[in-house]
């Protein structure tokens, strides 16, 4: 298959959270293939490392990795600080860092439901917070926030997951319109059962595989490339006059 290209991609600084595994690593190569200044953040420092690496001898520029735990509010934009230091001013950011532990509603505890906000949700109001400021300087910036398809269809055992995404949704909607008066464009990816090495680790069954392309329209598993194609037209100019939307990548499941 042939993808697109995106001139306005190249030499931009993009930040991605939670960059070192599943779609978060899609994310850091395929901007690294457009040409883009990537920096990124994780806890996996193996993982981490180990995808800097192969982007380098794939001949794009070594990516910027920062270990950062992003429940950790004040690290996480001290460390956006850095990078905005380090790489200039910030086109674009996704917020992809997220858990989707599962719980029984009936043995969700407080603590754990304020760990699954602080990572699903609230990173993302304190990242852009931390990088808005430099998208004004630049002039422009772009902002992705992935979502779920969790907040939409009901998934057993994802509550506070769900209601984090759900979350998400609110929240771009309200930034987007706060934050376009300075051209910075507000966007939600919402992606359904994506193929990552994580799912397939944990979750996939002959049994659940069968469920979810009963669920969607078309009869294909999707991976982090399908996710991270749209992610791209989003951050790129091609998209210069879209915010404040939903764009949902589920194989036609909702």
């Amino acid at each position: 298959m042939q993808f697109a290209r995106y001139p306005s991609l190249r030499d931009r600084t993009v930040v991605i959270s939670g960059g070192a595994t599943g779609i978060g690593s899609e994310l850091v190569r395929q901007f690294a293939a457009q040409g883009s200044r990537i920096a990124f953040v994780d806890i996996d420092d193996v993982s981490a490392h180990d995808l800097e690496a192969a982007i380098a001898a794939a001949g794009d520029a070594r990516p910027v990795f920062r270990h950062c735990d992003v429940r950790d509010v004040a690290t996480l934009q001290a460390v956006l600080a850095e990078i905005v230091d380090e790489l200039g001013p910030v086109a674009v950011l996704v917020n992809n860092a997220a858990s989707d532990e599962r719980y029984r509603f009936e043995e969700l505890v407080l603590e754990a439901w304020n760990q699954q906000i602080a990572l699903n949700l609230s990173h993302h109001v304190f990242a852009i917070q931390a990088i808005a400021p430099s998208m004004r300087v630049a002039g422009h910036g772009s902002i992705i926030n992935v979502g779920s398809i969790s907040a939409h269809v009901g998934l057993e055992g994802l509550s506070a997951y769900a209601t984090a995404n759900a979350g998400i949704e609110g929240l771009t909607r309200s930034l987007a319109r706060e934050m376009g008066r300075d051209a910075i464009r507000v966007n939600c990816v919402i992606p359904g059962w994506i193929l990552t090495e994580r799912q397939r680790r944990l979750w996939l069954t002959p049994q659940l595989e069968a469920e979810v392309l009963r669920s969607q329209c078309l009869d294909e598993l999707l991976h982090p490339g399908d996710v991270a194609r749209l992610v791209l037209w989003l951050a790129a100019d091609d998209s210069r006059l879209c915010t404040g939307q939903n764009w949902i990548v589920d194989g036609g499941w909702m």
